[in-house]
């Protein structure tokens, strides 16, 4: 397996729809189904140590099909449970463009994959020199308020630009294609500028599902 500036061509992919991984957030998951358990244990073995989060969407004719663009995630922690499960922690180090899915003897899915596109997902923690915290934080009240979501709003008022934003593009409750386009975003401007029109597009009462 070659490596490009430290990245394999290659990684496991694990498809869950309506779940991204952000460059430096942590991504919790659960891993039970036998396939993802032989996964984690090759992928335990690599010095890498990634998994590929991807989403799965309808396509052409209902046939399931992979988008393009994911976010791949060291393990970082992963403790076994007395029935067999696997709790694990993904630690987000960049996103990646699906060249080609593999299948081979494993049981579960690998892709080819290229990090070209995402070098500034390497280069350490993004601002969003045009964030106005205070606004956005409004906003974001009402929003929690009207899905009955709770927060540590003093957590979030410290927290740094990234975390902030790239956080809430990861755990709220938007429409995977949302999720999509939240983790495809070329910057950390864009990205928070599409979540506070996602969000009031949801307080005119026509977002995503409400998770009570």
């Amino acid at each position: 397996m070659r490596l490009r500036g430290g990245l394999p061509d290659k990684i496991p992919l694990f498809p869950l729809p309506g779940a991204i991984l952000l460059p430096r957030m942590r991504l919790p998951l659960q891993i039970f189904e036998p396939r993802y358990l032989a996964m984690l244990e090759d992928v335990l073995k690599t010095p890498h140590r990634l998994i590929g989060m991807i989403q799965p969407r309808p396509g052409p004719e209902g046939q399931p099909q992979l988008a393009r663009i994911g976010g791949a995630g060291r393990v970082t922690a992963f403790s076994e449970t007395d029935d067999g499960r696997y709790m694990i922690t993904l630690t987000g180090i960049s996103r990646f463009r699906l060249m080609r899915e593999v299948s081979g003897f494993a049981p579960y899915l690998s892709g080819e994959v290229s990090w070209d596109d995402f070098a500034t997902d390497l280069a350490g923690a993004e601002e969003d020199p045009d964030f106005d915290r205070e606004q956005f934080l409004r906003l974001l009240s009402r929003y929690f308020a009207a899905h009955d979501m709770r927060a540590d709003w003093d957590s979030l008022r410290e927290a740094d630009d990234e975390m902030l934003i790239n956080s809430l593009a990861m755990l709220s409750p938007f429409e995977p294609e949302d999720k999509q386009a939240l983790l495809e975003a070329a910057t950390l401007g864009e990205r928070r500028r599409m979540l506070e029109t996602l969000m009031e597009f949801a307080l005119r009462g026509g977002g995503e599902e409400i998770v009570q």
